[in-house]
């Protein structure tokens, strides 16, 4: 039953659909050859891909579910807070006074009231709960990145469906074969395929950078190209993107071409992955379609206005420009550090009313404008979320919001996710869920099959060791259109 987590920790090998009809094989009279020709045939149907592109917009420290997207206007005071309910463009559903414009686009969204999990103390643990679907328990200590981690959404997503040349997609089988299938739209050679900004967020000021943005067990290759300069900037520009004075694409290419002969004698991991970073280094500097989609300036004065001029509204606008260029995953992490911005211990109604829900409500209600008005909604996920919610309860410290596991809500939309629509439901103060219990991982497992990858995919890391991508999360049917 959704919302019951199984207790095993190791990789799981076998889908639980699969268990099932090896189960039945022997009561049915069926061989296993023709088992598993029966299974691939379904999983090529089920998996084809949705959607292309993911922005994943993360609230980093855990935004307020009661003061956005769940209120509850009907509970005593110190419950509902100071915020008002307002109408959206779907009848019946509600969201905060200060969300007007994103309100408009609720016919676009999909709402899940009803995401829980274990994690309540320490922010990264949570972070890399939300953004894999892997729940470590929870911890009072900060936990960093590790390259033991699960990789990244845009880490797997680059490796098995990188941008490429002539408009085809690179989409995995069951069994970790790959076909091709037309794209929705043409992807340019040498487009950076995941990009995250405008911070590598750390554990608190100081802290260690959090986990669940790095390419983790899959290697530093697939890494993000992390864009760490603030494209609200008046000489924002990514130098390192341009060619030495003097260096000219042709001898780029002979250098690249160098590289790739020295490459056959490499044998080492460290070495392999060195290689991977000077082949994206390459791919960076001679790719035109890269250099514009940083090239923000491009844009309309009305546009960038639009979106907010303040370093998470143009990191949205940016995102939408890297998209349009062919990179697959775009991140945007909502804060310097885990306390810097939605963790609203103190002074919670005062920063999201100032501050956080007026630029929120700016940049994604002119991102999901544009990928619609642009056709590019259609293929491209959209996902803001952060990695738990805020305590039902407004606490005595100037009207704050403690950290809130037990349930909370995200905003999905678009790659083949229904439209005006809700999933799942909250208790009368938004404490526990009452209705369809998910996890973070039926979130991932969500987002991947839009993007053509089964939850249950099988990779290997750097010691080829098997592991299963998102062992105990199902796509949650119920959003896709």
């Amino acid at each position: 039953m959704r919302g019951e987590r199984p207790s095993c920790s190791g990789p799981v090998r076998v889908s639980r659909r699969g268990m099932l009809q090896l189960g039945a094989a022997g009561y049915l009279g069926l061989s296993l050859p023709s088992l598993l020709r029966a299974d691939e045939q379904r999983s090529h149907e089920l998996h084809t891909a949705r959607a292309d592109h993911c922005i994943l917009i993360f609230l980093n420290g855990g935004p307020s579910h009661l003061d956005m997207w769940d209120m509850k206007p009907a509970a005593p005071v110190e419950i509902r807070g100071e915020f008002q309910p307002i109408a959206t463009s779907v009848p019946g559903v509600q969201f905060g006074e200060h969300l007007p414009r994103l309100a408009r686009h609720m016919h676009r969204c999909t709402l899940v009231r009803s995401v829980h999990h274990s994690v309540n103390n320490a922010h990264a643990a949570a972070v890399y709960t939300g953004l894999t679907g892997h729940d470590r328990g929870d911890a009072n200590i900060a936990i960093g990145a590790s390259p033991n981690d699960y990789p990244a959404i845009g880490a797997v997503v680059g490796m098995l469906r990188p941008p490429n040349v002539g408009g085809t997609l690179r989409v995995p089988s069951a069994h970790n074969g790959t076909r091709s299938v037309p794209a929705t739209l043409p992807t340019a050679a040498s487009v950076v395929p995941f990009v995250s900004m405008p911070y590598i967020t750390e554990e608190g000021r100081g802290g260690p950078p959090q986990p669940g943005f790095f390419g983790g067990w899959l290697g530093r290759g697939l890494d993000p190209l992390f864009v760490l300069r603030d494209p609200n900037a008046a000489d924002f520009a990514m130098p390192e993107l341009s060619l030495g004075a003097g260096v000219t694409q042709e001898r780029m290419q002979e250098r690249r071409l160098l590289g790739t002969r020295l490459s056959e004698l490499r044998a080492t991991r460290e070495l392999q992955e060195m290689n991977a970073f000077q082949a994206r280094a390459f791919d960076l500097l001679t790719s035109p379609a890269t250099q514009r989609a940083f090239q923000i300036q491009r844009e309309p004065l009305a546009t960038r206005e639009r979106y907010g001029r303040n370093i998470y509204g143009q990191s949205v606008l940016l995102a939408r420009r890297l998209i349009e260029a062919g990179t697959r995953v775009a991140t945007i992490s909502w804060a310097p550090d885990a306390n810097a911005t939605w963790d609203t211990h103190s002074g919670n109604f005062t920063k999201l009313k100032t501050e956080l829900l007026p630029q929120l409500d700016m940049a994604v209600s002119s991102l999901l404008e544009d990928l619609a008005t642009r056709g590019l909604l259609e293929r491209t996920v959209v996902a803001v979320m952060g990695e738990f919610g805020r305590t039902p309860r407004v606490n005595n410290s100037q009207g704050g919001r403690d950290h809130w596991n037990f349930c909370y809500s995200l905003l999905l939309a678009g790659g083949g996710l229904r439209g005006g629509f809700v999933y799942g439901a909250s208790d009368r103060i938004g404490a526990r869920p009452s209705l369809n219990p998910v996890f973070p991982a039926d979130i991932i497992a969500t987002i991947y099959h839009c993007l053509g990858i089964p939850a249950d995919y099988e990779l290997r890391d750097r010691l080829n060791r098997p592991f299963t991508l998102v062992p105990w999360g199902s796509p949650i049917m119920e959003l896709l259109a």
